[in-house]
């Protein structure tokens, strides 16, 4: 029988799978390890580099939407500020605050607007926080451009989600 550990305590095997992966093979292959839903786990930094990264790793169809979502944001804002934190690109027009965050689930991508109650119309998925809505793009939508556009420009007005 072995020791039980405590819910701190780091697992004791090293290879265990997460995506399908070993951290092991993952590590040595150079590629980001993929986390429970597909989420890519890119190291946290900032500038345009880690978030080219995550769109990069994200699997499947979601970089082709991750690369579009991006050209879509810079080219409503070309100023605006990029970050990874938290395994997540973040969009924002001041340092260390953010108005937009995008995260990869198993079957959709999430793109939060951190004040998007606030937006016109709001984007359409509730949020907890009652500040935050959520934009949900699964394999075959089509995304409305021009709207995505709007409430992009509309949440880079607004003050930034300090983080």
């Amino acid at each position: 029988m072995s020791p039980r550990r405590g819910a701190g305590d780091a697992p004791r095997d090293r290879n265990r799978v997460m995506a399908g992966k070993t951290f092991e093979k993952s590590a040595k292959a150079g590629e980001p390890v993929l986390l429970s839903g597909g989420n890519p786990q890119i190291a946290k930094g900032h500038g345009d580099a880690p978030v080219q990264a995550y769109i990069a790793a994200m699997p499947g169809w979601k970089s082709e939407v991750g690369r579009k979502l991006d050209a879509l944001i810079t080219g409503a804002v070309p100023d605006v500020l990029k970050a990874v934190k938290w395994n997540s690109p973040l969009y924002g027009m001041e340092e260390k605050t953010w108005f937009l965050g995008v995260h990869v689930f198993a079957k959709y991508i999430k793109v939060a607007f951190f004040r998007g109650a606030a937006l016109h119309p709001p984007p359409p998925v509730g949020s907890k926080q009652k500040d935050v809505r959520y934009f949900h793009i699964h394999e075959d939508d089509v995304i409305d451009e021009a709207q995505f556009i709007d409430w992009v420009k509309q949440a880079s007005q607004l003050p930034g989600e300090r983080m």
